[in-house]
């Protein structure tokens, strides 16, 4: 009889127990909160003006940098919608250095290195304004495994496309002896 008397007072002050010593195994269930890592996604490459010399191959020998050249930098998802798209300028030296603000990657088929490429787009140079396909600038150039850098919550991933190259419109003949 006895028993029964005790069956329910105990079992309220194990219902109790907990709310009066806070669980510790709570707190060993919760991750400490530390500040996520921003990876940035960058595509750097260089723009050239080929010279008359090698007009029509793959040779950038005696190539001029082009200014303010504009490239742009597609990519498309693994479902082949494009996923993001914006065009960069080079600085002075023809180097172009294009962070992919806002790149996102849904699928592991939607990596950079397969669904980014990077085209010419224009030159501001008069005398060298027509697109080339020197590493595939008038198609896509695909892009190559750069560099990391790393930083306090910070990486950046940095690619590399080309070197890419206009061509001049108008080359004097060429004569062979």
């Amino acid at each position: 009889m006895a028993s029964n008397h005790f069956f329910p007072i105990i079992s309220s002050i194990l219902l109790l127990l907990p709310l009066a010593f806070p669980s510790l195994a709570a707190y060993e269930t919760t991750p400490i909160k530390t500040p996520e890592t921003h990876i940035d996604v960058v595509v750097e490459g260089m723009v050239y003006c080929q010279s008359c010399d090698h007009y029509g191959s793959w040779s950038m020998v005696g190539a001029e940098p082009v200014p303010s050249a504009k490239v742009s930098i597609i990519c498309k998802n693994h479902k082949n919608k494009v996923s993001f798209y914006k065009a960069y300028e080079t600085d002075g030296t023809g180097y172009f250095y294009a962070h992919l603000d806002g790149f996102k990657m849904t699928h592991y088929l939607d990596h950079p290195l397969q669904s980014c490429h990077v085209k010419l787009v224009s030159s501001p140079l008069e005398n060298c304004n027509l697109l080339s396909n020197v590493n595939y600038g008038l198609y896509g150039a695909p892009l190559r495994y750069g560099t990391r850098s790393f930083g306090r919550n910070y990486e950046a991933i940095v690619y590399s496309a080309g070197p890419l190259a206009f061509h001049p419109a108008h080359c004097p003949p060429t004569t062979h002896y």
